[in-house]
């Protein structure tokens, strides 16, 4: 496939996403070597195990508004 074939939503995730490669590639990934602390895996393992027994987590929205972004 050529860029003269992509439609335009097509181009431009391309383009998103050569330029998060490229960030990547430049800054790297702020948390490598960092371990989590107990606390927040132990958290995680919760979370996880709530979804797999159905449990539904909060909307992205509410979470979003909670923290004053705007989706």
């Amino acid at each position: 496939m050529k860029v003269k074939d992509l439609s335009v939503e097509e181009f431009k995730a391309l383009v998103r996403q050569a330029a998060e490669e490229k960030l990547e590639e430049l800054l790297g990934d702020p948390d490598s070597g960092l371990e989590l602390r107990d606390e927040v895996k132990e958290k995680l393992e919760q979370s996880l195990i709530a979804v797999q027994d159905g449990q539904k987590g909060i909307p992205i929205d509410e979470v979003a508004n909670q923290a004053g972004l705007n989706l």
